[in-house]
């Protein structure tokens, strides 16, 4: 969240005053016909209204009332691998950013580089997926809103981080084996299918659908423009209003 500072006070009270202060010199010339007094009666009046703006400004800064609070959701993209998760995520981290509200993106391979010896049996990745919610929960604990990417293929996983987060929006990345594998630009899915990776979603690991995704993007029919183009839509609409 922001916090308005002494300074930026002060710097509205003098943008508003100059345009007050032009107005009444005008006005004060208008009538009398007077540079001097006109000029005289606007430094004054914007001396003792500066000053009563700033003191004005402060105290409403201390009101809570007539403020609302945004609070934190938490976009969880997911999907097979390659299937368009990143890809999507980081537009929508790039748009929602415009918003102005405090925002963190996380995608399972910098996690992954941080922390490299996670593993990747079904044990692994479920223990995985609780510490992406515990440091979920942290930065919602301070306003923070998060955009994250995993293929988080099990069904348990995906339900344990709606438990422990607020405002968890699933959105379900869809993409057939063919499609991600025509788009292997890593070499992982051949690699998989060559008996060189194992537990790899897709290949030799299950992908659980989501069955309770809020959003759902086909990017088969949907470019990735358009489908951050929707998700951003869909959460100005519910949680950024």
């Amino acid at each position: 969240m922001y916090k308005d500072t002494n300074i930026r006070s002060i710097a509205k009270g003098v943008s508003w005053r100059i345009i007050a202060a032009v107005v009444t010199m005008t006005i004060v010339y208008l009538f009398f016909g007077r540079l001097d007094l006109a000029i005289a009666t606007g430094l004054i009046e914007t001396c003792f209204k500066l000053a009563l703006y700033w003191m004005h400004e402060r105290a409403w800064i201390k009101v809570r009332w007539g403020r609302k609070r945004i609070e934190p959701f938490n976009l969880w993209f997911t999907g097979l691998p390659l299937s368009g998760k990143t890809t999507i995520a980081d537009l929508v981290y790039i748009e929602l950013e415009k918003l102005h509200v405090p925002l963190e993106r996380i995608d399972s391979t910098n996690i992954r580089n941080l922390v490299p010896d996670i593993g990747f049996s079904r044990e692994d990745r479920n223990r995985h997926m609780h510490r992406i919610g515990y440091l979920i929960q942290k930065l919602q604990k301070n306003s923070v809103s998060t955009v994250v990417s995993f293929v988080s293929p099990y069904t348990e996983s995906r339900k344990a981080i709606r438990e422990m987060v607020k405002q968890n929006i699933v959105v379900y990345v869809k993409a057939d084996f063919e499609t991600c594998k025509a788009r292997d630009y890593k070499g992982v899915y051949a690699k998989a299918i060559a008996g060189e990776l194992q537990n790899f979603t897709g290949v030799n690991d299950v992908y659980e659908e989501p069955q309770h995704a809020e959003i759902t993007i086909d990017t088969e029919k949907m470019s990735a423009e358009n489908a951050a183009k929707l998700i951003v839509k869909y959460v100005k609409k519910h949680y950024v209003k």
